[in-house]
């Protein structure tokens, strides 16, 4: 028996006409549309007049749903996936249903199409040459502050997802850990009230002290690792032997090392009472 194929079917983040012809023409396809949220997809069917069966495949059901959607495919049927907005598989159980057809040997198509997270990092201006995603962080704070600390030293530009009841403590924790960086904030993607603030995170506090509606793409500048200066890799009383041998008296290399170093000139000359 012939089986059927599972289509990933990006739909808008928020303007309906950012949708492709492929998509449509797909969507009137399939057999089944297993839809994050039923209510919001028939809206998307409605508009561009198509009728096609639709059942519910979200977070709280994943696992029976998506065996009975996985003996569907293996019966031949075709299923269009969609989620609530943007790319199915990412941050959302559609994930698993395609995790769980490719290991039964079912054929996943993806479509092209939009996707909150890489317009927000194109819009923000910070860099794209390198960047991480990390979804939605723990709600929970002692979880999300070690996260926040496996991201000290990243240096790749960081996307972070978050809602707008969370978006103040989450930025208040971004400041603690990562410091006062460069960040963008976006929110109501692609839809009329859409807004991008951009600036430190400090700036961004006091910006959205106030909460406004809508999901938020977090950017964050990656971190800058600094290069160690020269004499931070030798001990105190190398770096007072390097200027002696230079022509430096002794008493004039225990000033230059006490400046660079930035310690107490007492503690310096300590270690060179021996050179």
């Amino acid at each position: 028996m012939t089986r059927g194929t599972l289509f990933v079917c990006p739909t808008p983040i928020g303007n309906l006409e950012d949708i492709t012809l492929r998509t449509l023409r797909t969507l009137k396809e399939v057999d089944l549309i297993a839809a994050e949220d039923t209510r919001r997809t028939i809206k998307l069917l409605n508009h561009y007049k198509i009728k096609k069966p639709l059942t519910s495949y979200h977070e709280h059901n994943k696992w029976e749903k998506g065996e009975i959607l996985l003996k569907k495919l293996k019966g031949g049927e075709d299923i269009g996936l969609v989620s609530d907005a943007g790319m199915p598989g990412i941050s959302d159980p559609g994930e698993e249903l395609i995790k769980s057809s490719i290991e039964e040997n079912i054929e996943v198509e993806v479509l092209p199409g939009p996707t909150a997270s890489i317009t927000a990092l194109i819009l923000s201006g910070l860099s794209t040459d390198k960047f991480v995603f990390e979804g939605f962080l723990p709600s929970n704070k002692k979880d999300r502050i070690k996260e926040l600390e496996r991201l000290r030293n990243e240096q790749r530009t960081i996307i972070i997802y978050e809602s707008p009841y969370r978006l103040l403590n989450m930025l208040r924790d971004i400041k603690e850990v990562l410091g006062n960086r460069q960040i963008s904030i976006s929110r109501e993607l692609t839809k009329v009230y859409e807004e991008t603030f951009r600036g430190t995170v400090e700036e961004g506090i006091e910006n959205f002290k106030e909460q406004k509606k809508g999901e938020f793409v977090i950017i964050v500048e990656g971190g800058k690792i600094e290069e160690k200066k020269p004499f931070e890799k030798i001990s105190i009383k190398d770096h007072i032997r390097m200027y002696i041998e230079e022509g430096c008296s002794k008493k004039d290399a225990v000033k230059k090392v006490a400046l660079e170093r930035k310690l107490p000139k007492n503690l310096v000359y300590k270690e060179s009472i021996e050179l």
